[in-house]
């Protein structure tokens, strides 16, 4: 049977960060196996004011704390969302079902194996210097000293995941050099995740030392992107426009990087070898890959204008 955690996030994200910056904070809090075999639900007002596209965002990268499953309850504007994908529903079924959902949450006083409690509201732009999701830091902050870490699992995996990505202790994440970037993936390759790109890429050109690919996370997606013009930014400005797939999230169907090459990727995973052997992953939000791909170096999103 699987136990139970509850991760409550309370204020909101500030303007500049998104939905993976927060999941990446949450699994630096708990750490890769602190959610090991439970089914974790999330609330709190900052969970409240993510879209729904936001909430799959977080509850994607939870697996990667060793979760069994994640879920929000249902709300009205997680209704909406359904009303307005789940074609063919009638108004009769649509209504049972909404009446139905709103059931689906935990009773007041509910008790959990684990309680966690975040704030949202110092979240920054984050982005991962190891091999593992939870080896994260904002951007500005210095990567840690592996000797600092008490767990001496985390202690031996710190030491690894820097030597695998060519790090030391005390650097920046910001203006470490890239040679390729990634947008897509199941979580991050939606439509919001699209949007918020080309608005840092529209009117900008990728970085000669760059190559540059994003892969819309269904053909759907796709196809709604290149109904808003979308893909005309993304190549005007670069970008390879390609179609879904898992691709270089695993390095298949031939879409692998080559030793030594650096990538800042919206996949949820940077494992060694993940997208090629000894390529180095970067998990990062996609307007953070879209302002590293035009900088050539992992840059924050923050100081590039969104047209």
């Amino acid at each position: 049977m699987a136990g139970t955690m509850r991760i409550s996030i309370a204020g909101q994200l500030p303007a500049g960060t998104e939905p993976k910056d927060l999941a990446l904070a949450v699994l630096r809090r708990i750490s890769a196996r602190g959610a090991l075999g439970k089914v974790v639900e999330y609330c709190g007002l900052a969970v409240d004011a993510l879209t729904i596209e936001g909430r799959m965002t977080l509850c994607n990268l939870t697996v990667e704390a060793g979760a069994r499953g994640a879920l929000i309850a249902p709300d009205d504007k997680a209704l909406e969302w359904v009303k307005k994908h789940a074609a063919g529903l009638s108004d009769e079924d649509f209504s049972a079902m909404a009446a139905y959902a709103k059931e689906l949450r935990s009773d007041p006083g509910a008790s959990f194996d684990t309680e966690i409690e975040l704030n949202a509201d110092d979240t920054a732009p984050m982005v991962t210097w190891g091999t593992s999701p939870e080896q994260s830091v904002a951007i500005d902050e210095v990567i840690p000293d592996p000797n600092a870490f008490t767990d001496e699992i985390e202690r031996s995996a710190a030491l690894r995941g820097l030597a695998y990505q060519g790090l030391s202790a005390g650097r920046r994440m910001a203006g470490v050099p890239i040679q390729h970037v990634f947008i897509g993936s199941c979580t991050n390759g939606r439509i919001s995740d699209l949007r918020a790109a080309a608005a840092i890429l529209k009117g900008r050109k990728v970085h000669p030392s760059v190559c540059a690919q994003v892969m819309p996370g269904s053909m759907a997606v796709r196809r709604q992107a290149e109904m808003e013009g979308l893909d005309k930014i993304f190549k005007e400005a670069g970008f390879q426009w390609r179609k879904s797939g898992c691709s270089l999230c695993l390095a298949m169907n031939g879409d692998m990087l080559a030793d030594g090459v650096r990538c800042a990727s919206t996949t949820n995973r940077n494992f060694e070898g993940r997208q090629g052997r000894g390529a180095r992953t970067h998990l990062v939000s996609p307007t953070t890959a879209a302002a590293s791909a035009v900088a050539g170096v992992i840059t924050d999103p923050r100081t590039m204008t969104r047209l």
